[in-house]
């Protein structure tokens, strides 16, 4: 059966939000399958602890391999305690050459509260300008919209929620279900 056939998931917008010493991953809750809503609660934003280290993480793409990717990268973080940037560097290496991991359709948004980055597929570990980044269907709108927003009295969590409010009123894969984590500086 052809891509032109089956439609696929669809749907889901992350965003990551650093200011004032804490940051803010927030995520919808739709999945959807072609023009279909199949599930408006999911919860795609976790918070993964490892080895005592404490961070949060979102994902956009396939389920099934998201989670196969947070628990890399919680086998890595147990490796590299207190290091989020060689356990991400390590998660993308693994990612990018291992014929399994290879096949794996998600990006990640993750966090200790000091750094902010998104892993993907391509092998890349990339830290946000400005402090936001944004993956999933309407993530560049959350992007603009948190952009805009970071020079305002807002904390990291009313400017998550504002601009996935606003990709969510006009991004169809996405809704207004939230699940927010924060996590600060240790």
């Amino acid at each position: 059966m052809s891509d032109n056939e089956f439609p696929g998931w669809h749907g889901t917008t992350i965003i990551g939000v650093r200011k004032d010493g804490e940051v803010v991953i927030a995520g919808d809750g739709q999945v959807s399958l072609g023009q279909t809503v199949i599930k408006g609660t999911a919860r795609k934003v976790r918070r993964l602890s490892a080895a005592g280290s404490e961070v949060i993480c979102g994902f956009a793409g396939s389920t099934a391999d998201a989670f196969t990717l947070l628990e890399r990268l919680e086998k890595k973080l147990e490796n590299t305690p207190g290091q989020l940037a060689r356990a991400c560097v390590e998660l993308a290496k693994d990612w990018r050459t291992d014929k399994y991991l290879q096949k794996l359709e998600a990006m990640l948004i993750v966090s200790d509260g000091a750094d902010l980055f998104v892993i993907t597929g391509a092998g890349d570990v990339l830290e946000p300008e400005h402090d936001v980044t944004a993956i999933g269907s309407g993530g560049n709108f959350a992007l603009a919209a948190a952009r805009a927003l970071m020079d305002s009295d807002k904390t990291a969590e009313e400017i998550a929620r504002k601009a996935m409010g606003i990709a969510a009123d006009i991004c169809v894969y996405t809704n207004g279900n939230l699940t927010v984590e924060s996590i600060k500086k240790s």
